[in-house]
């Protein structure tokens, strides 16, 4: 399998990328806390935010092409809570609209860029913009030993109205925003033993970490760092 990302300087896209496989596999796809606007040559979709490993079955000679949001930009860009696709991966005329949807599938089948095409689609969406304490949110839960409490009192909101606008913005609440985001940390950690990297990424200790792992990701850290894959947010 063959997969490239595209890094996008925006404050909605983090990046392009398009992945291409060779062979018949299978892929593990983790919870990364965003959103994507995906095309595989027939079908147009939008991969809500997941909240656990699924495993995805790619067939020899398929071609995925895909913009990413950035965590919390999707409530936003899609014009609806983003809570309403996690864990889904509906077509994106249900999301988009069918004129939308079809407008992007002329254009990619006019053979266009396809992710200059998908990116663009997803900036165009954003007005008024990413909402600003969302932000401020998902920078402060991604610092390590984060909480969520002190959070909200940093922001000067309620702990339910931060609740509210992660869910509406990222798809989940702030505490599994800020376990996915430590999940994240812990993937670009450069190779070391599991009692550091448990420290290193916040949690409480290995047997912490090695619970999250196998939560999040659906196998136990020691197989999952030897195959992650960072992706960009």
């Amino acid at each position: 399998m063959n997969y490239v990302e595209h890094i996008v300087g925006s404050p909605l896209v983090a990046c392009t990328w398009e992945q291409v496989t060779t062979t018949g596999l299978e892929h593990r796809v983790v919870p990364d806390a965003c959103v994507d606007l995906i095309w595989s040559g027939k079908r147009l979709s939008i991969a809500g935010p997941d909240t656990d490993a699924r495993v995805v079955r790619l067939s020899a000679g398929s071609r995925l092409v895909g913009a990413r949001l950035r965590p919390g930009a999707a409530g936003t860009v899609l014009g609806l809570p983003a809570s309403e696709l996690r864990d889904l991966s509906p077509d994106a005329a249900e999301v988009l609209g069918r004129d939308v949807a079809a407008a992007l599938l002329e254009q990619l089948d006019a053979g266009l860029d396809a992710q200059a095409v998908l990116a663009r689609a997803l900036e165009l969406r954003a007005v008024p913009g990413p909402d600003p304490l969302v932000r401020a949110a998902v920078a402060a839960l991604g610092r390590p030993r984060a909480a969520v409490g002190p959070v909200a009192a940093e922001l000067g909101v309620s702990a339910r109205q931060l609740q509210r606008r992660v869910s509406d913005a990222v798809g989940y609440g702030p505490k599994m925003l800020q376990r996915v985001l430590r999940f994240r940390r812990l993937q670009a950690l450069p190779p070391a033993p599991l009692a550091e990297l448990a420290l290193d990424a916040g949690y409480a200790d290995q047997a912490h970490m090695t619970a999250e792992v196998t939560r999040l990701a659906g196998i136990s850290p020691v197989r999952f760092l030897k195959d992650r894959a960072l992706t960009a947010d």
